[in-house]
């Protein structure tokens, strides 16, 4: 599809300043003024930091080559639930309007630490609990491809910045398809990555702090795959193993392209499909449907059963009762044997190709119940909640997951997982790189 710009990538522009072509200044101001030019339609960047964005980018400049990381001076965003110190912090509720973070976050401080120049903050829904982004305190997010429709979420707001060019790299968080789902929509890239390697450190409920919730992931944005993988490295808890591939062949792909529970409109089925023979035509050895692959009626019965606890707390908003120690090592032991499941599964393949979504970018819904939320698909009316069918398929047993462009339908965007095995992040970044 037509680019909405052609501003280079992350690698790109801290090449660009590496050579000297231009400074960490230019290239913050630059962004600015793209933000200042083209934010007001789409509403992406919510909160702006530039005055301190511009001293940093001053302090950048006076370094000593020997002491600069390897995003020298790029300018980014990030997710406006990840703390970041003198900034609110609020995840789009009323009642944490006025919460301003007092220390960054585990991957700001990585980010910055490489010498990125953080601009700002980007828009999310309420509780980070929808798949669009809208909230009273910043209002609504648009898609940059199309202002009538969602651009995703909950990291819907970094997605539509990537998407317009505002800035090359965004780093959001993924507990039912926050990073996959707007990257889908917006034509961007991102990856969830296998739980646990990245620290959620900084990322939690405005004014609280605890464990690593469940299913939730942090990870980048970008508009390539090798942005992703090099921001990957850079906020890992260990380093990851290098990726396995650099080819289509002999490369063993699962396609799964049937789900019981959520159908796919046809212009996304063909996307899918079209990287499938990309694949094949390249050497590799694509198969559609195993047996090997978990129940998925029942693995998604579990999947929302968890998230719906992780999204909740300790306490669920219908007032039922909170889950019982035993109920939950109950729920554990599900996952576990779901996790040997595909670790089964992956000795037969080394990635699984399926859609982020059943269809491109829907148009803005305001019926706050997912479940009374619906779609049309092939032109005909389908329950919503479903579709979190296929984001479960990665979240559920923890496996990475990179979205990635693959096609378009109407001057839509339409994105697909390349799944991995656990622990081959950059595997899974590799591949969906030769998609």
């Amino acid at each position: 599809m037509t680019p909405l710009h052609h501003e280079p990538t992350a690698l790109v522009l801290a090449g660009q300043i590496a050579d000297g072509q231009l400074s960490a200044l230019d290239a913050t101001d630059a962004a600015i003024t793209r933000i200042e030019a083209g934010d007001g339609a789409i509403n992406a960047v919510v909160v702006r930091d530039f005055d301190r964005a511009r001293d940093a980018a001053k302090a950048a400049d006076a370094l000593p080559a020997d002491q600069r990381g390897l995003l020298h001076g790029v300018p980014m965003t990030v997710k406006e639930s990840f703390n970041f110190a003198g900034l609110k912090t609020t995840w789009g509720f009323e009642h944490c309007r006025d919460f301003i973070a007092t220390s960054d976050a585990r991957a700001v401080h990585q980010l910055k630490r490489a010498g990125a120049i953080i601009l700002g903050k980007t828009n999310v829904p309420v509780a980070l609990a929808d798949l669009q982004s809208v909230n009273p305190i910043y209002g609504r997010t648009v898609n940059p491809h199309d202002h009538g429709r969602s651009p995703g979420g909950s990291s819907g707001g970094g997605a539509a910045a990537l998407a317009a060019g505002f800035v090359p790299l965004e780093f959001g968080s993924d507990i039912g398809g926050s990073i996959r789902t707007p990257s889908s929509f917006c034509g961007v890239t991102g990856i969830k990555p296998t739980h646990g390697a990245v620290s959620s450190e900084g990322h939690y409920y405005p004014g609280t702090e605890g464990a690593d919730p469940v299913l939730a992931m942090t990870g980048p944005m970008a508009r390539s795959t090798d942005d992703l993988a090099l921001a990957l490295d850079l906020v890992t808890k260990v380093p990851l193993p290098r990726a396995r591939h650099s080819n289509f062949k002999g490369l063993r792909v699962l396609v799964i392209e049937e789900n019981p529970l959520a159908p796919l409109d046809t212009s996304v089925a063909a996307a899918i499909r079209s990287a499938a023979d990309r694949a094949a035509n390249g050497g590799a050895l694509v198969t559609s449907g195993s047996a090997l692959i978990p129940d998925r009626t029942s693995m998604h019965s579990a999947y929302m059963k968890m998230l719906n606890i992780a999204l909740a707390g300790r306490f669920p908003p219908d007032g039922s009762p909170p889950v019982t120690a035993a109920q939950w090592f109950a729920i554990l032991d599900d996952q576990a044997k779901v996790m040997r499941g595909y670790a089964r599964l992956f000795e037969d393949y080394d990635v699984i190709f399926a859609p982020v979504f059943g269809t491109t970018a829907f148009p803005h819904d305001d019926e706050p119940d997912l479940r009374q939320r619906t779609l049309s698909i092939n032109g005909k009316s389908e329950p919503f909640a479903p579709q979190l069918s296929w984001i479960g398929l990665a979240t559920y047993p923890g496996l990475p997951s990179v979205s990635v462009p693959v096609g378009e339908s109407g001057g839509l965007p339409i994105g697909m997982q390349v799944i991995a095995p656990h622990w081959q992040d950059q595997s899974a970044i590799a591949v969906a790189g030769l998609v």
